[in-house]
């Protein structure tokens, strides 16, 4: 998170430290933004035509041809999505090359390597896996991926056996539809069906937290792996105290769903601010999903308005030394007031790859902004894949990163709200106060879901009652 404008400030904290964890919080202002234009964020629909180069049950080489629509009704990026090929190998020690010979795309855009299946079954026990570079483009709606002429041999060239793979079809001498070949988009599958029949998947990992708790000092906190900050340093006004009293939980008057309530006071002076912030005490979590349901406001609940307070939901692991490349911070930040060179409401994205807390070297990070209102409850989803961050705010997609701001390992999920600085208040000496509220938290290990499926599992829970779940192992 950012701290003060074009420098990333660090404090170590002791009591972060006491649990084997670094600093939580960082900060550093981007000399410019830039506004996004938000998309729907609709499930993506596939679906693979595929016909054979070479009809022979016995042949040199296997010859693949396939074609793959969008039929959905929102563009598709090409790099997000993966086809298979199933086959069986003619020998348990066999290796397989790869060649593409056209492709309307490129073929340098376009992807081919194996894979093991397992279990396996009597027609298939690897895999060719297709993919497309980012250079591949999007799939507008009712657009094809245009030819993908694919072939594979046997790396010591001899025959290879087509009649007892999965994926193979004689007659397919021109493109139709074809359920044997698996379309997969960012990890889920979208088209086709397995060898095997569908696989149930493994139980998912997950965090579920509903926020039922009573006071900063519920024993309960602790017990599901939340701390509350009592400890000094950055981000935001030096000197400024972190109050655990400043985290309460009570009930939302709209839905009268339990909530997370962090406040941020003051009465113009580092002495008299008190900031908020809560997180889990493990850096467990990696890739897959982030949720939350959160309320930003742009005024205070009581005194004059204008400070430049920063509202928050992010993921973040400690900077081992600086510059260091296995560092990683993801963050909504939403500024009622501005702040950092911003004049008004303004709601940025951030992903981190690395900064010198020394300040000698530029952080490097990247960073979307949109310069309006996001005051009420927002639904506020982060995933993360093998390719890239994307930020969701309320159901529609609002940023991508790419591929260079992945983790390379665990993170925290914390919450805070805090002020960047004590200007930007005409008065400043009246009492004033700011509240972010939080109604629930979610992460799914290893799984990149809709907005419509984290609406669904948080109804589950709630229909089931549950208010607290953690299956997410520590690493």
């Amino acid at each position: 998170m950012r701290r003060t404008p074009h420098h990333r400030l660090r404090t170590a904290v002791a009591g972060v430290l006491a649990t084997g964890l670094a600093a939580l919080g960082l900060a550093a202002t981007p000399a410019t933004a830039t506004t996004t234009t938000t998309t729907s964020a609709a499930d993506p629909a596939l679906s693979v035509q595929y016909r054979t180069g070479v009809t022979g049950v016995t042949a040199g080489q296997a010859a693949p041809w396939l074609t793959v629509r969008n039929t959905g009704s929102a563009p598709v990026r090409l790099a997000d999505v993966k086809l298979r090929y199933y086959f069986s190998a003619d020998t348990a020690a066999a290796s397989y090359r790869y060649s593409c010979d056209w492709a309307v795309r490129g073929c340098a855009n376009v992807t081919g390597t194996f894979g093991t299946l397992t279990p396996g079954t009597a027609d298939a026990d690897r895999y060719l896996e297709i993919g497309f570079t980012t250079a591949a483009g999007d799939l507008a709606p009712g657009a094809t991926s245009g030819d993908l002429r694919l072939r594979f041999n046997r790396a010591d060239w001899n025959p290879l056996r087509q009649s007892d793979d999965y994926s193979f079809g004689p007659e397919r001498s021109t493109y139709a539809d074809w359920t044997k070949v698996t379309a997969h988009h960012s990890g889920t599958t979208v088209w086709g069906t397995a060898p095997g029949g569908p696989v149930e998947p493994p139980p998912a990992r997950i965090l579920f937290d509903d926020f039922a708790y009573t006071a900063h000092d519920d024993p309960r906190l602790g017990a599901n792996g939340w701390m509350v900050r009592s400890w000094g340093g950055g981000p935001g006004v030096p000197g400024a105290t972190w109050s655990p009293g400043n985290v309460t939980f009570g009930q939302d008057g709209g839905s009268g769903a339990s909530v997370l309530k962090l406040r941020t006071a003051t009465a113009g002076t580092a002495a008299t601010t008190r900031q908020a912030e809560i997180s889990t005490t493990t850096m467990k979590f990696r890739k897959g999903t982030y949720a939350a349901r959160v309320k930003f406001s742009d005024a205070p609940v009581h005194g004059p308005d204008g400070d430049h307070v920063i509202q928050t939901f992010f993921a973040i692991n400690d900077l081992k030394a600086p510059m260091a490349d296995d560092y990683a911070e993801y963050d909504f930040e939403y500024l009622p007031n501005g702040g950092w060179g911003e004049t008004g409401n303004t709601l940025f994205t951030t992903s981190w790859e690395t900064y010198d807390s020394t300040g000698v070297q530029p952080p490097v990070n990247t960073h979307t902004a949109d310069r309006a209102g996001y005051a009420g409850w927002r639904d506020l989803v982060l995933t993360i894949d093998d390719t890239a961050i994307r930020y969701y705010v309320d159901g529609r997609l609002f940023a991508t990163h790419g591929a260079q701001y992945l983790p390379e390992r665990g993170m925290l999920i914390a919450f805070n709200q805090w002020l960047t600085s004590l200007t930007g208040q005409p008065d400043t000496t009246t009492p004033r106060a700011y509240e972010q509220s939080v109604d629930y938290v979610l992460h799914v290990k290893d799984q990149v879901l809709t907005p419509a499926q984290i609406a669904e599992r948080v109804a589950a829970y709630r229909t089931a009652g549950r208010t607290f779940e953690d299956t997410v192992p520590a690493v």
